[in-house]
């Protein structure tokens, strides 16, 4: 693809996309923001929902649990089925399935029945990603590359915020239910995707070439751990994975955190985090910007030193304002900026005949790590008689290290053109 940096042109970087790039871009922004509110609307209902079924917390932390873990394998199913058919369909599956899963979870007359469709949720939320985030950076130009596949990830904060928002304003007349049932709303997104939105031109080219010289990748998977591509595969899984503990170190037990161990109000529950929403949602254009001029592997490592910094400030204090100013000032680090380059170093780490698989694999794999996350902070904070904010303290610290060591083993993309050619048949 010829971009405006390459024919020396001066062109805003936001002209140079066709409108077929913008609605591929838009079509992945809009699934991620809406999985994302229904997603993170559970975080803020896990106490309601333990008291209405009469089972105990940590019951209702392993809902959290299965819907994390049940993403690896959506992820790798969907990666599976967009490296071979094509990113559209998969993500359309996607986006109508964690739809209706919300909704029937909405109404579950039993616990078993909710924790059967969470878990669901799980699977076709992971489905959602590896199709979405091949199908917009796949198509977008490398110069901007950087920042646009920042502000996607990022856009996690706005789904973020709309949940804090809907549970703010809307827990105390609908209920928990009610903030399920809102979840079924993203199914209206297909309206837009099934006449608008393409195929990426360099997975069509790569599927043609496949065919044309009998070099079909069958068992994308099983590609991604061959010799050559062994130690990016496993550099990517241990970064991931790093990234998932420490932010729901920094975002899963904090509801309840403010909830049961400071006996707050929906309300001041909600406020901090929206506030870290936004902030989470400005981080992929402060750290896409910087991805762009810098390198993908600093505009990572950076935010997660600056998380480790700033997460006693909120967390070794009781003081409502000390807990509001810096938690929300996190939302530009530990809290966002260390996730914002996960589409695009992603996708530029792998070959096209295996890119949303590998994709969707190496992201997802870390769900595992971020779903017993919570249930072992949970078990410490039991055990040590410690309250929440202790073990949130030791996991960020601890996977933001990993984090930056497994950075340090990693390759640098910036400037990567993704090409067409097979390379691991």
């Amino acid at each position: 693809m010829t971009t405006a940096a390459d024919t020396g042109t001066s062109i805003p970087w936001w002209k140079e996309p066709t409108r077929e790039q913008w609605h591929a871009w838009v079509a992945a922004w809009l699934g991620w923001t809406l999985d994302a509110f229904d997603f993170t609307i559970f975080l803020l209902i896990m106490v309601p929902i333990a008291q209405y079924f009469h089972v105990p917390l940590t019951a209702v932390a392993i809902v959290f649990t299965l819907t994390l873990w049940m993403r690896l394998f959506g992820a790798t199913a969907s990666g599976w089925v967009a490296d071979r058919v094509g990113r559209k369909l998969p993500l359309m599956i996607a986006i109508a399935g964690y739809s209706v899963c919300n909704l029937v979870a909405g109404l579950a007359p039993t616990f078993l029945v909710l924790l059967l469709f969470r878990a669901a949720l799980g699977f076709f939320m992971g489905a959602e990603w590896p199709a979405g985030a091949a199908l917009a950076l796949e198509q977008w130009p490398p110069r901007s590359r950087g920042l646009m596949g920042s502000v996607l990830q990022a856009s996690w904060g706005l789904g973020g915020l709309l949940s804090a928002a809907a549970y703010g304003l809307l827990y105390n007349s609908i209920g928990w239910r009610g903030l399920l049932i809102i979840g079924v709303l993203p199914a209206l997104l297909l309206f837009y995707i099934f006449p608008f939105v393409k195929e990426p031109a360099v997975w069509l080219e790569n599927r043609r070439i496949q065919r044309a010289e009998k070099r079909e990748v069958r068992m994308p998977l099983f590609s991604i751990f061959k010799r050559r591509m062994l130690g990016n595969t496993l550099t990517a899984c241990w970064w991931m994975a790093s990234g998932f503990v420490t932010g729901y170190s920094v975002g899963g037990l904090f509801p309840t955190y403010l909830q049961k161990g400071l006996h707050l109000s929906p309300g001041l529950v909600s406020l901090p985090i929206m506030l870290q929403s936004v902030l989470f949602f400005v981080s992929g254009f402060i750290w896409g910007w910087v991805a762009d001029r810098l390198g993908r592997r600093w505009a990572l490592i950076l935010p997660a030193i600056f998380g480790i910094l700033c997460a006693p400030l909120y967390l070794m204090t009781t003081n409502y304002t000390m807990i509001l100013v810096f938690f929300t000032i996190q939302g530009l680090f530990a809290g966002g900026g260390m996730y914002a380059q996960n589409p695009t170093y992603l996708a530029e780490r792998f070959p096209t005949e295996v890119r949303a698989t590998a994709s969707g694999f190496c992201y997802h794999q870390g769900a595992i790590f971020g779903g017993v996350t919570l249930p072992i902070l949970a078990y410490i904070a039991a055990t040590w008689h410690t309250g929440f904010a202790t073990p949130m303290l030791i996991g960020t610290v601890f996977g933001a290290v990993m984090f930056i060591i497994a950075l340090l083993f990693s390759p640098e993309t910036r400037g990567t053109q993704l090409s067409a050619e097979v390379v691991l048949a």
